[in-house]
């Protein structure tokens, strides 16, 4: 049987349905464009589920806030680490399953019955135009799979900066994939790491502040060429460090091409 794609839908704004289209333009390292979760360093650009698991399901295509639907594809290598190349030379890189959420609470009997059927994430490794119709090849084991995890993803990402950069909690939440409810695990994230073993010194709070809980973390920073600046805080008579995000944040654009 044919690999091909079945619909195709995107999202233009938060909280707004899901508008069916006949094709899409997918952009390197960004997603689909126009569309609501385009993010150059997010994992999670595009959404792809099977149509044979919306049929076991007795679901509608695009019920599962998918973006595109595709048949054809056996369940040994619709996995995470995948490659799918369409005909136009588009590509996608599947890089998790996208967990169960409320979202869809009211389309099944329990999560339990949707496990392993809500989809896989990806990102875009190659731009071009795909359609309704449209064939494509599969790669099994093309990419390694990210972890299922997102404090294993967490750490994943904070290996990476490199010295004399810095990233704030917000960029961590794009990089690993999750949503804004996770600012909150950020911390508890930070406590259990190992300074150690990672630079857990060169992340800063939302607003570029540094972290009082990481130790050394000033004397860390301008080790490596970052410079501290102060502000004074009149209610708790204290100076409060922070970075000027604008020239030491680290963004890259590649992390999961």
């Amino acid at each position: 049987m044919a690999l091909s794609i079945t619909h195709l839908f995107t999202k233009v704004k938060p909280g707004s349905a899901m508008v069916e289209l006949k094709t899409l333009n997918l952009k390197l390292g960004h997603g689909i464009e126009e569309d609501i979760n385009a993010e150059l360093i997010s994992p999670r650009q595009v959404l792809i589920v099977r149509y044979e698991d919306i049929l076991d399901l007795s679901i509608q295509p695009g019920e599962l806030r998918e973006n595109i639907v595709v048949t054809g594809i056996g369940f040994d290598k619709f996995i995470p680490g995948s490659l799918l190349t369409f005909e136009s030379g588009a590509a996608i890189r599947l890089t998790f399953y996208c967990e169960p959420c409320k979202r869809i609470a009211h389309l099944v009997e329990s999560f339990k019955s949707i496990k392993g059927k809500r989809g896989i994430l990806g990102v875009v490794t190659q731009s071009g135009q795909i359609q309704v119709g449209s064939k494509f090849q599969v790669q099994a084991q093309k990419f390694p799979a990210l972890p299922e995890n997102p404090y294993e993803r967490f750490l994943d990402f904070i290996i990476k900066i490199p010295s004399g950069k810095v990233v704030t909690y917000k960029q961590i939440i794009k990089a690993i994939g999750v949503d804004n409810s996770y600012l909150r695990a950020i911390p508890t994230y930070l406590k259990k790491t190992s300074a150690n073993n990672y630079p857990v010194h060169r992340i800063l709070d939302s607003k570029g502040y540094l972290i009082n809980y990481v130790n050394q973390q000033k004397d860390k920073l301008e080790t490596e060429g970052v410079k501290v600046l102060a502000e004074a805080d009149v209610v708790k008579k204290l100076n409060k460090n922070y970075v000027d995000i604008n020239n030491y944040s680290w963004e890259d654009c590649n992390i999961y091409l």
